[in-house]
């Protein structure tokens, strides 16, 4: 709305952020490199960063292996970004990536070629189990020898994982640098209101806060103001190798199976694999309402717990890969909360229906690579949105494409 124009806004607005995430410190940081010197962020844990934040994890993968042209760019952006060992450290590494599957896989592919990525073609199992380390007893890749089922994809040489709880460390301590407020163990209960307009926040702890600009980034937590919007727990496990298995996968690549929403990391250095699958995913539920997070905080007794009903799922495409450790025993699991837009996209842009409400959320399952990298791809975004007079626009999401 042309009166919301940030860009015309004083430089001492109240701005109040509501989660200190990807989605909320990244556009503290943007907004604080733009002149904004009364920016304040809400966390509701009492602990920095949160410790159940789906961004607090050990490694996140960085690729640039999309579908979709937009995000394929983004992300390549993003890649280049992390490379910065000045600002992010060993936060970010370089180690190859490997999709297989069948059409996403061969999509992907022809984006990557267009954009100047370093890719080599595997047009059969026998091509994908060449990429993988040769002291390592490796799987067939061959299913159960239907075509369909015949594992065929590529090699990315650009691309790796981050180590996410660092990058956040790293982010969380910049935007404190520039003079952000970032305060924890603040629960919000209610956005108050002058009629269409927001004019603060208070807290559980009766705490308020006079806002001029509400940014909603409450990443998992979203759903419980906006139950239309999807949350489910992924089935994530670690284990933990000797040395000697370690080293025999050291040097192996990220790999993303599409067909199952399977993915492996390489050994983290505490000799940590780390194995996940994206799929349809698990609800949580209290009294038949909506989808909330089932954390180790709101749980600590097993808040960290998966269903047993994922673990043959994991240990088949474990065994399919490397089947020297599928029958290792975990050392720890983690249901990772996703809060997923209906189409997958990231929701960044006015709340319709009010003057200077913002939402920053949906990250989908794959907006952490870009959203760390140059502080934020998608801050701008919401930079953009504010200053543009778009109202209700999901950048990042079908707008981009």
């Amino acid at each position: 709305m042309e009166g919301d124009n940030v860009g015309r806004r004083p430089h001492d607005s109240r701005i109040v952020i509501l989660g200190a995430g990807c989605f909320g410190l990244s556009t503290a940081y943007h907004l604080s490199l733009r002149g904004y010197t009364n920016i304040t962020v809400l966390e509701r844990s009492t602990t920095l960063p949160a410790p159940d934040a789906s961004s607090n994890d050990i490694n996140r993968i960085v690729r640039s292996s999309y579908n979709d042209k937009f995000y394929s760019a983004l992300a390549r952006e993003a890649i280049n970004a992390w490379k910065d060992r000045k600002l992010w450290g060993n936060t970010y590494h370089e180690y190859e990536v490997v999709s297989v599957s069948l059409a996403y896989a061969n999509e992907s592919f022809i984006n990557d070629l267009e954009l100047g990525c370093s890719v080599l073609p595997l047009p059969d199992p026998a091509s994908v189990r060449s990429v993988l380390p040769s002291d390592a007893r490796i799987g067939s890749f061959e299913g159960d020898g239907s075509l369909y089922y015949r594992r065929t994809g590529y090699l990315n040489r650009d691309g790796g994982w981050a180590d996410a709880g660092q990058g956040i460390r790293i982010l969380m301590s910049e935007v404190q640098k520039l003079g952000v407020k970032v305060l924890s163990g603040k629960s919000v209960t209610n956005i108050l209101w002058d009629d269409r307009k927001a004019t603060g926040i208070s807290c559980a702890d009766g705490s308020t806060y006079d806002a001029d600009l509400v940014v909603i980034a409450t990443g998992s937590w979203t759903p419980s103001a906006f139950p239309d919007l999807d949350l489910r727990g992924q089935f994530v496990a670690m284990i933990q190798l000797t040395e000697d298995e370690a080293e025999h996968l050291r040097s192996s690549p990220v790999v993303l199976d599409f067909l199952h929403g399977f993915y492996c990391f390489p050994p983290t250095d505490k000799n940590i694999l780390k194995v996940a699958i994206h799929g349809p995913g698990h609800l949580h539920t209290v009294d038949g309402a909506i989808s909330t997070p089932r954390t180790i905080l709101s749980h600590p007794d097993n808040g960290s717990a998966i269903p047993k009903s994922s673990l043959p799922l994991l240990r088949k495409c474990l065994r399919e890969i490397y089947p020297d450790i599928a029958e290792k025993p975990f050392c720890g699991t983690r249901l990772c909360w996703y809060n997923d837009a209906p189409d997958g996209h990231w929701m960044i842009g006015r709340y319709p229906s009010a003057e200077n409400l913002i939402l920053a959320t949906c990250g989908s399952g794959h907006a952490y690579k870009v959203s760390e990298c140059d502080f934020g791809i998608y801050s701008p975004f919401t930079y953009d949105s504010l200053v543009s007079s778009r109202n209700g626009s999901s950048c990042g999401g079908s707008d981009r494409r």
